[in-house]
Order: structure tokens, then C-alpha cells, then sequence
């Protein structure tokens, strides 16, 4: 990522700082948003040591680290002794992982390089959990039917413009719910892993967003919906779709 950050530091005339975060499996999540958190905050906190106007901070991550950036906007929107970010930039974020059934996951299963098995697979890998799972979580549902109806407000295909579905999309049925898989699971439902399951009080304050999506990318309809959802709470969202792009496509 250094040369896409001196570039990015080169064109757009900024100061660009890359957090070193430690990686998974190694460090378990969320080892990873603690340190983004922790840089941060470090960094909002002595901007001025580095030439930077502290009322001009923004944050940026594609892919797991749009993830984390939408988690740290989203820690940080109530913080009172610091200063407000300037805004967040969210390249093809993943943001929730209680349906990966959505047009875009069922439309780009196979698409090179995020196969939707691979997503799963590397989703269980950063929570330190058993890939043995992932055969269940075809099967059976591992959010309850509360929770269920509480996500369906946010995530939803019915959310997903209608351009969106017409290349090979079909209604999923409901499965049964399993409890014990839940027990095993039940992380994906934090906000740190899952973004777009933060609270309408969380959502209400977050800064200025620009998120890209990609036509080709299991991840496209997050990035639909995340942008839905700022939208409804009055947050003004700047919209890149890439009509052939495909994940890692920066």
C-alpha cells in the first residue's frame, strides 16, 4: 500500500499517515480496531506536530479496512474531547454478515478475487472460529428471529435498487434457526465487525462519506445499503460506483 498512499498523499496535496495494524490470526480480532482506534485518536490529538489542521481529518479503508474505518467513525462520532472528523472514505467496505444473500452475493459468488466462500472463510479466520462451520451456515440461521426482525430494517435486499437485481437474482427462503450456532457466532452481530448493525443514534452522527462499490463484487450491496441508511439520517454521502469494477480493483 505505500506507493497507493504517496500517491494518494502526492494528488490530493495531504498529509497520509497507514496504520500498521496487526494482522489475523496472529492477533485475533479485535485486535485490528484497536490499534486503527488507537492511532487515531493519537494522531487527532497531535495533528498539529505533523502540519495538519485537526478540523480536517478524514479516514480512509478499502475492503476488511473499510470495515475498520466505519467502526472507528462510528466509536468516535460521540466523542466529546476530540475534534470531529471531516469525513470517511469507504472503498468496497464490508459492512454486515447476516445475510450473504443479497443480489450482490448471489450475482458474484465466483468472481475472482473475493469468491463469496472465500469471504466466509476469511471473515470465521479473522474471529478465530472453526471453518468447519461454514457447511451450517448454508443450512441454518444463526441470527435469531428478534434480532432478524430488528437487522431487516437495515439489511435487506428489498433496500437494493431495482437495476441491481436484474442480473440473476432470486428471493432466498428462511432457514431454521439453530441456537448453538448462534452461541459460536453471535460476534458478527457487533457493530465493530458488522458496521452496518450500529444503531440509528450511532448513524445519526457520523461525518460527510464517500463510498466506492463495484458491479462485480460480493460486497457491492454493503456499500448500498451503508449509503441507504446515511442517507435516511440526513448524512450526506458522495456515491462512486464502478460499473466494471471488481474487488481490489484500487
Amino acid at each position: 500500500y505505500e506507493r497507493t498512499c504517496r500517491y494518494f498523499a502526492r494528488k490530493s496535496n495531504s498529509v497520509v499517515v497507514s496504520v500498521g495494524y496487526r494482522l489475523a490470526p496472529e492477533y485475533p480480532y479485535p485486535t485490528q480496531f484497536e490499534d486503527c482506534l488507537t492511532a487515531t485518536i493519537h494522531f487527532m490529538r497531535t495533528a498539529q506536530d505533523y502540519g495538519v489542521d485537526p478540523s480536517r481529518i478524514v479516514i480512509c479503508g478499502d475492503s476488511s479496512g473499510g470495515t475498520i474505518t466505519a467502526a472507528v467513525a462510528q466509536t468516535l462520532a460521540n466523542r466529546r474531547d476530540l475534534p470531529k472528523l471531516r469525513a470517511q472514505i469507504l472503498i468496497y467496505p464490508f459492512l454486515q454478515s447476516v445475510d450473504f444473500n443479497l443480489p450482490s452475493y448471489q450475482q458474484n459468488k465466483g468472481v475472482p478475487i473475493l469468491l463469496k466462500e472465500r469471504t466466509i472463510a476469511l471473515g470465521l479466520k479473522y474471529l478465530n472460529k472453526d471453518l468447519s462451520v461454514m457447511e451450517s451456515l448454508s443450512k441454518v440461521s444463526y441470527i435469531p428471529e428478534d434480532l432478524q426482525l430488528k437487522y431487516q430494517k437495515w439489511v435487506s435486499p428489498d433496500y437494493i435498487p431495482h437495476e441491481f437485481k436484474s442480473r440473476g437474482y432470486k428471493p432466498s427462503t428462511t432457514c431454521q434457526f439453530s441456537k448453538g450456532l448462534y452461541e459460536q457466532m453471535k460476534t458478527v452481530c457487533d457493530p465493530v465487525f458488522s458496521p452496518l448493525l450500529a444503531e440509528d443514534s450511532v448513524i445519526a452522527q457520523l461525518p460527510e462519506t464517500f463510498i466506492l462499490t463495484c458491479e462485480f463484487d460480493v460486497l457491492r450491496d454493503d456499500g448500498l445499503l451503508y449509503k441507504k441508511r446515511l442517507e435516511d439520517h440526513g448524512i450526506k454521502v458522495t456515491w462512486c460506483h464502478l460499473q466494471e469494477g471488481f474487488h481490489g480493483t484500487v
